[in-house]
């Protein structure tokens, strides 16, 4: 199924994006970043997916380093989400470390797509963006962060570098977005239930 003709579904790709015409424009330029990069699309090659003229593409949006931006803000707000939902949720620092590194997998899993264009795609951004999107990144290292703080000081984890031990983290789910596979042998689920044991593990939480 194309770009233009992805319409239908409760969970309809950046659904929120309206008018329709400006949402197919989003679909289709994280497929074409995701499968050629951000320097070797054109803005022709995200007209063309979205079944529209070039022309058509500046009714909405000005550039293409503005379609990016879009996509990199979209993605990195849904991913802190993930992060701060999981982290508020309750428990001991093992129980929300593993579910937000749980959900944080799942996300980059299921969409994996705009994922390894918001995660990859930073440098390709205008200063500016650039300065609003790291921001967005400081917060969702700060999440993780946070947590395993609470962990060492309750004596549950073990973590020597709190910092770099979150950066580790962050990197291993990140990861997932440019390797995983749909047709792959295991699920979102299953990647994201394998990678809070691997965390656990790494943090020598008390089992």
């Amino acid at each position: 199924m194309t770009a233009a003709e992805d319409t239908s579904g409760e969970d309809v790709p950046w659904g929120e994006v309206t008018p329709e015409a400006a949402r197919k424009l989003l679909v289709a330029a994280v497929e074409a970043f995701a499968e050629r990069g951000y320097h070797a699309t054109t803005t022709r090659d995200i007209a063309g997916r979205a079944g529209m003229s070039p022309a058509a593409l500046y009714i909405h949006y000005k550039t293409k380093e503005e379609l990016l931006h879009r996509i990199s803000r979209n993605g990195h707000t849904r991913a802190l989400e993930v992060l701060e939902r999981a982290s508020a949720g309750g428990g001991t620092p093992g129980e929300r470390l593993a579910e937000a590194v749980s959900a944080f997998v799942r996300w980059h899993a299921v969409r994996h797509d705009t994922a390894r264009v918001v995660q990859y795609e930073l440098d390709a951004l205008s200063p500016g963006h650039r300065v609003e999107i790291v921001e967005l990144r400081r917060r969702c290292d700060a999440v993780v962060r946070g947590i395993l703080r609470e962990g060492v000081e309750s004596g549950e984890f073990d973590v020597p570098d709190v910092p770099g031990t979150t950066l580790a983290v962050m990197s291993l789910c990140i990861d997932v977005a440019r390797w995983f596979n749909t047709r792959g042998i295991r699920t979102p689920e299953e990647v994201g239930a394998l990678y809070a044991d691997l965390v656990l593990r790494m943090v020598s939480a008390r089992r």
